[in-house]
């Protein structure tokens, strides 16, 4: 008995089309809007319509211009601020755009409503000619999530 290549085209066809139609019948058959509990629905709706009492920051300044310093100066400001929300405010992370920015911050200290504290930024220019803009980005439990600090410098070669 001589097996025909249409035959075996025929049976990988008709395995696939059967296999096909048994996976389509049984995972339509799942409805997963049937899974969720009318009790999670109206939980998270009131959770959404809820006004959480944010923390919210102000900072005495957001910029600072170092001005012009010279090639290999490490300079540093410091960024003050007040929890004007009434919840406690908790920055989570804070980091440079580049190893040259080196930011101090109250890391796992919740600032209570209506007290201040502090960022220190430092910066170092070694290597750093002309223009130099950088930044400090903080996450926060603020209700933006996110706050941006700029600093700004003009390095200038050294004289040797």
């Amino acid at each position: 008995m001589k097996i025909k290549k249409t035959d075996i085209r025929l049976s990988i066809y008709t395995f696939l089309i059967a296999f096909m139609v048994s996976f389509l019948l049984t995972s339509c058959g799942s409805d997963p809007s049937k899974k969720i509990k009318k009790e999670n629905i109206e939980t998270a709706k009131e959770r959404i319509n809820s006004d959480f009492d944010y923390p919210s920051i102000d900072f005495d300044k957001t910029n600072h211009d170092f001005g012009e310093i010279i090639d290999g100066d490490i300079v540093e400001t410091t960024f003050t601020f007040t929890n004007s929300g009434n919840s406690d405010l908790k920055i989570l992370n804070a980091s440079g755009s580049c190893g040259c920015t080196v930011p101090e911050y109250p890391r796992d200290t919740p600032i209570k409503p209506g007290e201040s504290s502090f960022i220190k930024v430092k910066f170092d220019s070694s290597n750093k000619p002309g223009l130099q803009r950088k930044t400090v980005t903080l996450v926060t439990n603020t209700s933006m999530g996110k706050e941006l600090l700029s600093i700004i410098a003009i390095v200038l070669p050294k004289n040797n």
